[in-house]
């Protein structure tokens, strides 16, 4: 089954890169994202997560750039996590606009707010560096739709859970979506947290 139900735009994207299939992953994850419930994703690695959150997260945002503040946060590991995805969501923004800025810490943080304050749609953080600017009004999260946690594993064993709850917290009416490859203790702590009614989709 092809991809389809998606912006006719990111369908075109889709097809220029040649991506005619899903994944029996894919399949089952992205309409259940694109309904707006929170959702956990749990599957092995080369299953398509990353392609299956970027598409998931241009859907939301409706494929096209709106106002100057962030619609989409996706937190990852670290600064070599935040640019690889930042590159391949580059793949599917070349021509839609959607702008795509990542926060680490081995940044500058004035420079941070200064670009963010310019205009973006999506930022990919680490949830330390991200804590840092929401709380020091580096950001603002007025707009914010979605959160995003592109692998919810590097969060064991780490105080990372704390700062992803603090700014969900404070935020009303967000879509959370967790993926993983596997149901590790931080991910079933985010059970009790912005997580308590969410559907799970596992491979």
């Amino acid at each position: 089954m092809p991809f389809k139900k998606l912006k006719p735009s990111l369908l075109e994207t889709i097809a220029n890169l040649e991506l005619i299939e899903p994944t029996a992953f894919q399949e089952k994850i992205i309409p259940k994202i694109k309904s707006g419930v929170n959702v956990f994703g749990i599957a092995p690695d080369e299953s398509g997560k990353t392609t299956a959150l970027i598409i998931s997260v241009l859907q939301k945002l409706k494929n096209t750039p709106e106002g100057d503040n962030p619609r989409a946060i996706i937190f990852v590991k670290d600064k070599e996590s935040a640019l690889k995805l930042e590159e391949r969501f580059k793949k599917f923004t070349k021509y839609s606009g959607i702008r795509t800025y990542s926060v680490v810490e081995e940044h500058h943080i004035y420079n941070q707010k200064d670009l963010i304050y310019v205009g973006t749609d999506i930022v990919i953080a680490t949830p330390k560096r991200l804590n840092k600017l929401y709380f020091q009004n580096g950001i603002n999260l007025n707009q914010l739709e979605l959160i995003v946690v592109e692998d919810a594993n590097f969060l064991n064993g780490k105080d990372l859970l704390s700062d992803i709850n603090r700014v969900s917290e404070s935020i009303k009416k967000l879509q959370h979506v967790v993926f993983a490859t596997h149901f590790g203790t931080k991910v079933e702590q985010m059970k009790k947290t912005f997580m308590n009614s969410s559907a799970t989709v596992k491979l």
